[in-house]
């Protein structure tokens, strides 16, 4: 199916709103604790049940004006909604911290297991793109392995050491800044490897 084409800012908003909503609701009821059905629960608790449908609800209207979702996209809706789920359930912070390490991890080893095979399985996803040649999309491949790998240790250093709300702050800006400053240092790469169309002689 073709993707439907809307504007950026509608799929910026729909990709990034729940994010910052949960940043926000977060820095509001962070001190708040909450007694529901004879248990209490801490303001974090909350704003990830909260956090789930939202991003659920926001995933879906982009499906439905797209018609199509990302890999990424799915993956993290279904990580969201497992681990957000235990969290609640069991009332404990740390299943929604793990969730960033294992989404990493996961792509570092996918894009690993493609590399020690001899391919470059993000060529494959992102192909349409960004038109690289082969020897591009593997060195390209190769660091983007490196830096989920670098994230996901990252983020057990964060959650493990730091307080929930540096792990809140880096969660929602330290890492995406981390991954857009990687792309931008990729840029030379792009120039040098991007695969031209041959123009026609006439």
């Amino acid at each position: 199916m073709a993707e439907k084409q809307i504007s950026q800012g509608l799929k910026s908003a729909l990709e990034l709103g729940p994010v910052l909503i949960f940043f926000a609701a977060y820095v509001k009821l962070k001190d708040e604790i909450y007694t529901i059905g004879g248990t209490e629960y801490s303001g974090f608790i909350i704003v990830t049940a909260l956090f789930v449908p939202l991003l659920l609800a926001s995933t879906a209207i982009l499906w439905k004006l797209t018609g199509q979702l990302s890999r990424m996209q799915v993956l993290t809706a279904v990580m969201v909604i497992f681990f957000g789920t235990l969290t609640v359930w069991f009332n404990d912070e740390k299943f929604f911290k793990i969730k960033t390490t294992i989404v990493y991890g996961f792509f570092a080893t996918v894009l690993g297991i493609g590399l020690l095979l001899g391919k470059s399985w993000l060529e494959y996803v992102m192909d349409s793109l960004m038109p690289l040649k082969a020897e591009g999309w593997m060195i390209l491949t190769k660091r983007l392995t490196a830096m989920f790998a670098f994230l996901a240790i990252a983020n057990e250093f964060v959650w493990r050491t730091m307080s929930t709300d540096m792990w809140v702050k880096i969660e929602t800006f330290g890492f995406p800044a981390a991954l857009f400053v990687f792309f931008m240092a990729q840029s030379w790469l792009f120039q040098k490897y991007l695969d031209e169309p041959e123009k026609e002689e006439t």
